[in-house]
């Protein structure tokens, strides 16, 4: 059986900046990296927040490579390379894998319905072909395909497989995640849902992966210090902060595309996403301007 971890971490699933014409805004996406590396968070890039499946090949390759060079070895980085195929998702982990990251991360394939023992298969033929150690992905309401306990036990045993990062919002797959866990040493599970972030370090996670924590990444970083100091009066009140910003963000629509207008509201170069994303709305940006300054969060 393995230990649970001494400290606890949180990536931020950092978002991509875009210029009007919807290329990629690298400076900006680097500014987004400093800010996030002052508050002490890691980061994730290329994930859902980062809008990776309107980024292309080369672009998810020259956006990992940007942000491993503003890191310069400060936090880790996880890269998601995950793609429809296994094929193209090969070819993204390789192109990657030498660049120092803490992980590669790989979401389940999208569109294309998949068994377990295909899932089974794909993630495999990553892990073998890559010396990065390698993270399931698993939020099957995006993907519509899941990864079930019983394969993540299967999985858990290569060498190369170093843990699952669980969007799915359900505290008992998350607990049958956390069972694997203990029985196979090294295997590290990270919840994703914001409003679960304490619950999930104190059942054993070893981090979280948190997309709010664009908008608050120093209250993000609050619970993570205050569990780890073993302050947990002051990691709930950063916890119920973060909880209630995202009840009331949330509330008013797709939660990526209200953190990215969030982010906008206190510094437009952030951009929007590309297209057929959130349009501008100025009722809903007067009540994220609300919620912001509510919360103390307004530039």
């Amino acid at each position: 059986m393995t230990t649970r971890p001494k400290t606890r971490n949180a990536h931020v699933a950092l978002v991509t900046c875009f210029h009007e014409d919807e290329t990629i805004n690298y400076p900006a996406t680097r500014a987004q990296v400093r800010r996030q590396v002052a508050a002490g968070n890691d980061l994730m890039v290329c994930g859902t927040n980062g809008d990776f499946s309107a980024l292309t090949h080369d672009e998810k390759i020259r956006l990992v490579e940007e942000v491993m060079d503003e890191v310069a070895g400060r936090v880790k980085v996880i890269a998601n390379v995950g793609c429809p195929a296994t094929f193209e998702t090969l070819q993204l982990a390789r192109a990657i894998d030498g660049l120092g990251l803490h992980g590669i991360a790989v979401i389940t394939p999208y569109f294309i319905a998949c068994t377990q023992d295909g899932l089974i298969r794909h993630f495999t033929t990553i892990a073998d072909a890559v010396k990065t150690p390698v993270y399931l992905y698993d939020i099957p309401a995006r993907t519509q395909n899941h990864i079930e306990p019983a394969t993540a036990r299967v999985l858990a045993q290569h060498p190369n497989i170093a843990g699952i990062k669980d969007s799915g919002g359900s505290t008992e797959t998350v607990l049958e995640y956390l069972a694997v866990a203990q029985e196979v040493e090294g295997f590290e599970v990270y919840c994703a849902p914001d409003h679960l972030v304490l619950w999930g370090l104190e059942q054993g996670c070893a981090g979280v992966v948190s997309g709010l924590g664009n908008v608050a990444p120093e209250t993000l970083a609050a619970i993570i210090s205050g569990f780890n100091a073993g302050d947990i009066p002051a990691a709930q009140a950063a916890q119920e902060n973060f909880a209630g910003l995202r009840k009331d963000l949330y509330a008013l629509g797709f939660p990526p595309a209200l953190v990215k207008r969030a982010l906008y509201m206190n510094d437009p170069s952030v951009g929007l996403s590309r297209q057929p994303a959130l349009l501008p709305d100025a009722g809903q940006d007067a009540a994220i301007v609300a919620i912001l300054e509510a919360r103390g969060l307004r530039a």
